[in-house]
């Protein structure tokens, strides 16, 4: 099927479930519940083009790339549904727009939908551009690149699971309240699970390009995008921002990776 018509059935698809959480999002009057949606959008978009494409490569590839952001996008959302739901206050970050959005033409809910809802809808498309293309436009076989996609996936996905199961039992202890997280794979990198969801799309551009190699260029739009999203625009910087001034965090900072995990400093 034609690229143009398959990224067109994915925005829709995309489109339609933001939609849908956008209408269950104002009747909870909480729209950090798309936070939940992220993942399940890029299932919904991957699922959209697996059922439209006509494969014509090995079937194993296919699936491999269906599996793959099935596994990143399901073990995410249930994360973020199981934090969300142990609360009954709005992300901060969501209640800082509506503020924002309030004093703007359309007012909270119409910004809130085109600015943060739809946005996320396209992001998504894009974000799956990879997977998108290795599932309507491959045509060659498995390969080691594919092998080397999958194993690269898997040290992402270890971060980003082992990170936040690690997090939610440090937060769930009433001594630690206040503290910050050093130890397990926190003691490596200060943000795992955004180098986890980084290498995973990583990871995928790698079977991607391993099922369509001469649209290897195209699929960069995937992994790009979401490591300078994450690295220089909403993910480290915000978390950053978050947890300056918190009492030993600027020296946790000195002796702990930014990002890719590495042995952590001495202390001078």
């Amino acid at each position: 099927m034609d690229i143009v018509i398959i990224y067109g059935h994915s925005l829709l698809a995309s489109l339609a479930l933001m939609t849908l959480v956008f209408a269950a999002a104002r009747i909870k009057n909480r729209y950090d519940m798309i936070d939940i949606a992220w993942g399940l959008s890029c299932i919904v978009i991957v699922t959209t083009v697996f059922m439209a494409s006509e494969r014509t490569f090995n079937e194993f590839l296919s699936t491999l790339v269906l599996l793959l952001v099935f596994a990143w996008g399901f073990r995410l959302a249930l994360h973020i549904y199981q934090r969300w739901s142990r609360t009954a206050h709005e992300d901060h970050r969501y209640a800082d727009m509506r503020k924002k959005y309030a004093k703007k033409p359309g007012g909270v809910a119409v910004n809130m939908y085109l600015k943060v809802f739809v946005v996320q809808a396209v992001l998504a498309v894009v974000i799956c551009t990879p997977a998108i293309i290795a599932l309507s436009q491959g045509v060659a076989d498995v390969s080691l690149l594919a092998w080397v996609g999958l194993i690269v996936w898997c040290v992402g996905f270890y971060f980003e699971a082992v990170g936040d199961y690690q997090l939610k039992q440090f937060i769930a202890k009433p001594d630690n309240k206040g503290r910050l997280m050093e130890s397990g794979v926190w003691k490596y990198t200060r943000h795992p699970n955004y180098f986890g969801e980084i290498t995973q799309w990583w990871g995928i551009y790698a079977v991607a390009c391993a099922a369509a190699p001469a649209l290897w260029w195209l699929s960069l739009i995937g992994p790009l995008t979401i490591t300078i999203l994450l690295v220089y625009i909403s993910g480290v910087p915000l978390t950053e921002r978050h947890f300056e001034g918190r009492k030993g965090w600027a020296e946790y900072k000195r002796r702990t990776s930014k990002l890719f995990p590495l042995p952590p400093k001495r202390s001078d």
